[in-house]
């Protein structure tokens, strides 16, 4: 099951950056907030460390979602704010990474199974096909 625990799409973009921004608007299209785009290369960078592969998490969240959860099971709230992980693979191409909520939202089971398992995989289907067809532009 490890394995299934986690999503990766292959992005048709050819740099970290311009996938980064490609999925905000995909995100934000979808009535997601964008939170922010960390850059772990900056971050880890102030430590003295320096990471081989350009590496981003691209933070988002609906509000009302969060709500509903929430109100139903605060314990989600270590999940919050959903992200998605852009970076540079071994084969030299640009990946998205996500956790699989589908499958994280059976284990829960009610009100996070509706949201998680249904409306933001619904909605996460959306942005990975918004950000296909940008891609095509």
């Amino acid at each position: 099951m490890p394995g299934r625990m986690v999503t990766v799409h292959e992005s048709a973009y050819r740099d970290v950056d311009r996938t980064c921004e490609a999925l905000r608007a995909a995100i934000e299209a979808q009535g997601f907030t964008c939170k922010g785009v960390l850059n772990l290369n900056q971050s880890m960078a102030k430590h003295g460390v320096h990471l081989d592969r350009q590496v981003r998490v691209v933070q988002f969240g609906r509000a009302e979602y969060a709500h509903d959860m929430l109100t139903d099971t605060p314990e989600v709230s270590a999940f919050m704010p959903c992200a998605f992980g852009v970076y540079e693979g071994d084969d030299g191409k640009i990946h998205v990474s996500g956790m699989n909520r589908a499958l994280m939202a059976q284990m829960f089971g009610g009100t996070v199974a509706d949201v998680m398992g249904k409306r933001v995989a619904r909605d996460e289907a959306a942005i990975f096909k918004a950000l296909e067809h940008d891609a095509q532009r």
